[in-house]
């Protein structure tokens, strides 16, 4: 039931709510690895994070780039995986199929090759959490591709936590969070979606990455539950 002294790989833990994670875990003393595919996010999150955190640069749509990185780290007692481009919303008649299945590259296929070559790793009473999103259960017009990958990545998780048992599969599904999955929207257009949504959302706010990181934590330190998944989204499954 504690973090101190564990070691945690977060694959996207460079920024958003993977670095909120890195950062929460950071303070209860866990010894943190982050990988990303740009160095230079690594660099920034390095300089955030408690000394001796290790940083890796791999291409997480690869599984040769996935693979030679768990090659790399050894022994794990919690891996977790919160890496994802920008989000691209659009109509089903405006989606071009081949950049539909890019985001299932990294992020349903890329979490596959992380648990396929990380769960090896893990020591006993160790976990896995993964990430899904609010448009698995609550979706709207043009989400279709985000909905699907959210949908699956909830199905994946069950499926892993009976195959990989003792190991503890679990998955977290944010709502609207502050992170840089927006930032391909203008600033304008960016809070105004914060805007609406705060009012609609039954706790009047758009969450904060370090609101979410919380159930991350909790995921790797309860020690009874698996297969399941959190949601912390403001009360917007509900409205």
């Amino acid at each position: 039931m504690t973090l101190n002294a564990k070691r945690i790989a977060i694959l996207g833990g460079t920024s958003g709510i993977g670095l909120a994670v890195a950062e929460a875990a950071g303070r209860a003393g866990a010894a943190l690895v982050v990988a990303s595919s740009r160095q230079a996010s690594i660099d920034a999150a390095l300089a955030k994070l408690p000394a001796g955190a290790e940083g890796h640069a791999a291409n997480l749509k690869d599984e040769a780039s996935v693979k030679a990185l768990f090659a790399k780290l050894g022994p794990i007692d919690h891996l977790v995986f919160t890496a994802g481009e920008n989000l691209q919303l659009g109509k089903l008649a405006d989606t071009e199929l081949a950049a539909a299945r890019d985001f299932f590259n990294l992020r349903y296929w890329g979490a596959y090759a992380a648990v396929k070559y990380g769960a090896p790793l893990i020591r006993s009473g160790g976990s896995i959490t993964l990430t899904s999103g609010l448009a698995g259960q609550r979706p709207h017009p043009g989400w279709s591709v985000a909905s699907s990958i959210c949908s699956a990545m909830e199905g994946l998780t069950r499926a892993l936590a009976v195959e990989l048992a003792p190991i503890r599969v679990n998955i977290v599904s944010p709502g609207v969070v502050k992170s840089p999955l927006w930032s391909n929207m203008s600033e304008a257009d960016r809070e105004s979606l914060y805007r609406n949504m705060a009012e609609t959302l039954l706790l009047r706010h758009v969450g904060d990455p370090e609101e979410v990181a919380e159930a991350y934590l909790y995921l790797m330190k309860q020690s009874y539950g698996t297969g399941q998944c959190v949601t912390v989204d403001g009360g917007g499954a509900l409205v």
